[in-house]
């Protein structure tokens, strides 16, 4: 093979893999936003469920607040209505009974009011808690809506775009010679993307795995196309030139 022939095919080459390039980006994209949409949702049920723990335990928490309350109330009029009765006592013996049940009615309603005020500190620290989640609930609502309304539209992009960048392709591939071409897809279809790659400092960019001295003396000769023979991936020296940040024109098929 010619110098110019060789060149001439790698550059069809490297405009291939620019295309497929943008290819590869796209798929990712596709594959990629649903699954981004899918663990958000994840994090969103995760601090919803969270959030109704919290909730039930406050509605627990304020229901034995109540019941509590109802308890302090009923027992602080018994004790005043037995103090009451005290009053009016006609012996000793009946006296000392009356103080004896008051001493414990007393004792019950401290025990409840201890109770309650270990109650009242456990309902902060939850409606503390649930002030922090409902911050996080309602940035991950909101991240949620948005991503949820952008998604279809950011997909439908995206397959417009891969569909003008396969036409693309197509156009492209057939401007490379048929044997080439089919060189190229059988290494495509086997391995990890990229396809072709550059070679610095005689080492491959697709591997970072130095090139046998014989091959890159091949490989600067520049009289055919070249596979790493650690990843098989097609190679090119980069002095000859490297990927060109804009399309090259695209000339005919050799034949």
């Amino acid at each position: 093979m010619s110098s110019a022939l060789y060149f001439d095919q790698i550059k069809q080459l490297v405009e291939l893999q620019k295309v497929d390039d943008a290819i590869f980006a796209v798929r990712q994209e596709l594959e990629s936003a649903p699954r981004d949409l899918e663990e958000l949702e994840q994090r969103f049920e995760a601090a919803d469920a969270q959030r109704n723990r919290v909730l039930d335990k406050l509605a627990h928490l304020q229901e034995q607040q109540k019941r509590l309350s109802l308890e302090i109330d009923d027992d602080s009029a018994r004790i005043k209505k037995s103090k009451n009765k005290l009053m009016q006592v006609g012996n000793t013996r009946e006296y000392h009974a009356m103080m004896r049940e008051m001493d414990s009615m007393e004792k019950v309603n401290r025990s409840r009011e201890e109770e309650k005020m270990t109650l009242l500190e456990e309902l902060q620290l939850q409606n503390d808690a649930l002030a922090k989640i409902d911050r996080d609930y309602s940035a991950l609502k909101a991240e949620l809506e948005v991503k949820r309304d952008g998604l279809e539209e950011k997909l439908r992009k995206a397959k417009d775009n891969l569909e003008e960048l396969n036409e693309k392709r197509s156009q492209v591939s057939k401007l490379i010679p048929q044997p080439v071409f089919m060189r190229y897809e059988f290494i495509r279809v086997r391995l990890e993307h990229p396809v072709i790659v550059a070679v610095k400092d005689g080492v491959c960019s697709g591997c970072n795995i130095a090139v046998p001295p014989q091959s890159f003396i091949e490989l600067q000769r520049g009289q055919q196309i070249l596979s790493c023979p650690n990843c098989q991936r097609l190679i090119f020296w980069c002095e000859h030139f490297s990927m060109p940040e804009e399309a090259p024109e695209v000339t005919a098929p050799v034949d």
